[in-house]
């Protein structure tokens, strides 16, 4: 089972789906914090639940305030990358260049991507949590090969 954990670890880092700031944060999991991980990635989904709503009603309105936009982005991004959500950060980091161009017709067509991408990674995560709590704690924390 460790190993199937490990597989889906590792898969994730492939994938291009977690960076090195994930492994960062298993660094800090011991055994007063055994949950840590998935805890922040919890709050993770729930902030960004939140910001995903918040840009969506945004964009809803139909007149563009690139600036707000940018502004519910930019927390998007660092969140995103306080749990090496890459993906994620890459599309924060795209529609962000085009709220500074003024490109609408760009930010509504990376925003369905983010909303792809974080969709994909929760779903990619809990499985991995959920593997991971079965089978049971590992000694020490190891970095992907």
């Amino acid at each position: 089972m460790q190993r199937q954990v490990a597989l889906i670890k590792q898969s994730l880092f492939d994938q291009g789906y977690l960076d090195e700031q994930f492994m960062e944060l298993e660094e800090l999991q011991d055994d007063a914090n055994p949950n840590f991980v998935e805890e922040v990635s919890a709050l993770y989904f729930k902030d960004s639940a939140r910001l995903i709503n918040n840009i969506d009603q945004a964009l809803e309105r139909g007149s563009f305030d690139f600036n707000r936009l940018d502004s519910y982005m930019h927390q998007f991004k660092g969140s995103s990358t306080s749990i090496g959500a890459s993906k994620v950060k890459a599309e924060c980091t795209t529609f962000r260049e085009y709220c500074r161009a003024g490109n609408a017709e760009g930010c509504l067509r990376t925003f369905q991507q983010l909303k792809k991408e974080h969709s994909t990674l929760r779903k990619k995560l809990e499985h991995y949590f959920q593997l991971a709590r079965q089978a049971g704690p590992k000694e020490t924390a190891r970095r992907p090969k």
